[in-house]
């Protein structure tokens, strides 16, 4: 009997370890598998979801229960017979399905045998272009969709220049809905030859063209038969194939922004972070910037164990055999061939918020992992995405595109846009909200940001303080127009003069009379008129002296970059606060009444608002307190 049993037994195993071996192999398979990483973008309804729902369904990523409910929801919705609305599988938001469009950006995950898939489904309404931007920032590919009845429109347009201008190499033009004209090829060449002719004019040199139906399934998966005339890839063949921009990224330049210093104990510090571009192996000699410092990698380590070589698209950690700076932020790259570090470039911008951008105002900018402080100068000039025209601008409005100057803080480390997307796209953030406002990429340095230099001095701010017997200051008096600002600070200036101290004061109407005297009252001459004299306010403290200003100064943001130019403690912020009722029954200049009556434009707490500090070092409530009051208060705290 044992030996009938054995053999069973041991056939059983057999079979359990070659279906082991091939669940493993299956599995090593997939994890290897390349990653495409792709959007499909065009104009409103020209068929996006139910593209990706198609190539979902063909490559068989549909579980049962959701197929069930997709039938369900496509007869709910009115789809009529044994067709499949497979918009729906994409479609998510509550919104989108009840306008029958797509709002947010949806991300779907599929695979097939050859090669992982990550899909982003952008909006097609103008409205939601910026929805778009961001799905295309990480995408490799972009399927520009055309509803065949409508041909090229604005949208096609549009969406095909940004996925230009963000550096998509891979663009197909895929002719929808075929069904509808019965695959008229006539029809088809029209509108190939005149996406074509536009392509090349904003610099395309090469896509690829399809016809197809998303819901027919026409050359989706399958060649289809009501197109003989088209001896092209289906898309999804051409999906599979396509070079990815991972094996060009390789052949860079090794480019790793530090993520993570890791120090879990005193016996180990490493430097965590994503290979941007290029590959690094063990004794590698590298460069940390902005720093410049140089060593050679000790070890590239990962949750899996140590490697010999990482390349572009791994998160590794690396040691340096010297014990060099290096911060979160900071870029480690080859050392022969680094990247630059700048503080002023030209940019490109693509503008994405419903407020219109400032030129001036102070944004926060991250780019990679460094967040620096940055302003952007009037647009030199906008593009027109229908003719490509370079317009002349002030400004950029929602979805507005455009070139300007941008300049940083302090120097961060970039490449152009063109060469290394991770360090040369970056985003804008408003300081005040937190919102993304634009997104933008960096073509090159500007020369005057690496040749002019700070000149040192012999006799610096120390001895000029020193000289006078006193520490330096600026107090900023802000406050609504008509709130006491200018008598307060005249009465300050009178009681410090009296105790021998140098001061000097800046008055907001006085110095329109001269440094100021180009700049209006728009939101953006506001800023860079408040810029000028913090500029001004900084080189007198420099000077040693106790500086006055009476501005109305109404945006935080601007105060703030006043503040960040003084060094620790010399900044002092009084809140002239007044009710605007208040400081409008004073109205001793009868600027109030103009700006009732509609005379007088941009006038702050009527048509232009005025944002009081969150939390100033001195705050006068007039209603209570005299000028004479507020002025022995903002004394006794300056020189206790």
């Amino acid at each position: 009997m044992a030996s009938i049993v054995a053999p069973a037994q041991d056939s059983a195993y057999q079979v359990e370890s070659l279906i082991a071996q091939d669940i493993d192999a299956y599995l090593d398979a997939h994890q290897h598998k390349t990653l495409l990483r792709f959007i499909t973008c065009g104009s409103v309804d020209d068929g996006k979801s139910t593209l990706i729902g198609r190539l979902l369904y063909d490559s068989k990523m549909i579980f049962e229960d959701q197929l069930a409910a997709l039938e369900a929801d496509s007869k709910r919705v009115g789809t009529q017979g044994q067709d499949i609305d497979f918009a729906l599988l994409v479609d998510g938001l509550a919104a989108e399905r009840e306008q029958g469009i797509t709002i947010d950006v949806a991300y779907r995950f599929f695979g097939t045998e050859k090669r992982k898939f990550i899909v982003a489904d952008t909006p097609g309404h103008e409205q939601y272009t910026r929805n778009m931007v961001t799905g295309a920032s990480t995408a490799d590919l972009a399927v520009i969709l055309i509803d065949a009845r409508k041909g090229v429109l604005t949208q096609t347009r549009r969406h095909t220049y940004l996925a230009h201008l963000i550096g998509i190499r891979h663009l197909v033009l895929a002719v929808n809905k075929m069904d509808l004209i019965d695959y008229d090829q006539a029809r088809y060449d029209a509108i190939v030859a005149d996406y074509a002719t536009f392509a090349r004019s904003i610099g395309i040199e090469s896509h690829t063209a399809m016809p197809i139906s998303g819901f027919k399934g026409d050359n989706i998966a399958s060649r289809s038969e009501h197109t003989p005339w088209y001896d092209g890839p289906t898309l999804m063949e051409h999906l599979e194939t396509v070079e990815l921009d991972q094996t060009a990224d390789q052949s860079r330049p090794f480019r790793m922004p530090v993520q993570w210093v890791n120090r879990p104990n005193l016996d180990f510090r490493g430097f965590s972070g994503l290979v941007s571009t290029g590959t690094v192996s063990v004794g590698d000699p590298v460069r940390v910037l902005p720093s410049g410092k140089i060593s050679h990698v000790g070890r590239i380590v990962t949750p899996g164990g140590d490697l010999d070589t990482a390349i572009t698209g791994q998160s590794v950690t690396l040691t340096l055999a010297d014990e060099i700076d290096c911060s979160r932020g900071d870029v480690i790259a080859a050392a022969d061939n680094p990247p630059q570090a700048a503080d002023q470039f030209e940019t490109t911008l693509v503008w994405m918020a419903e407020d219109a951008m400032v030129p001036g105002r102070s944004y926060w900018l991250k780019l990679a992992i460094q967040t620096v402080s940055a302003t952007v100068q009037a647009p030199k000039y906008q593009v027109n995405v229908n003719t490509m025209e370079q317009l002349a601008a002030k400004t950029l409005e929602l979805n507005g595109i455009g070139v300007a100057t941008l300049a940083t803080d302090r120097p961060i480390v970039f490449e152009p846009y063109a060469q290394n997307r991770a360090l040369g796209g970056y985003i804008l953030i408003d300081k005040i909200t937190n919102a993304t406002v634009a997104a933008g990429m960096l073509h090159f340095a500007l020369r005057r940001a690496q040749n002019v230099h700070w000149q040192a001095t012999d006799i610096g701010r120390a001895h000029h303080a020193a000289l006078k017997n006193q520490r330096p200051a600026t107090l900023w008096l802000t406050g609504l127009s008509g709130a006491g600002k200018s008598t307060i600070a005249n009465l300050v200036e009178k009681k410090l003069a009296r105790m021998n101290r140098h001061t000097f004061l800046l008055d907001g109407d006085n110095v329109r009379h001269g440094l100021n005297k180009d700049l209006g009252f728009t939101e953006a001459d506001r800023i860079e008129n408040i810029r000028r004299v913090g500029e001004v306010a900084r080189l007198m403290t420099d000077a040693g002296l106790i500086v006055i200003t009476a501005f109305i100064s109404p945006f935080r943001a601007e105060r703030e970059i006043v503040r960040a130019m003084m060094a620790p403690g010399e900044f002092v912020e009084v809140h002239i606060d007044t009710p605007l009722a208040d400081a409008e029954a004073r109205d001793v200049k009868g600027l109030y009444a103009k700006a009732r009556a509609g005379e007088l434009k941009n006038f702050t707490g009527i048509d232009s608002p005025y944002e009081p500090p969150l939390d100033p070092e001195i705050r006068i409530d007039t209603t209570v307190t005299t000028a004479e009051q507020a002025a022995d208060a903002i004394v006794a705290r300056l020189i206790p």
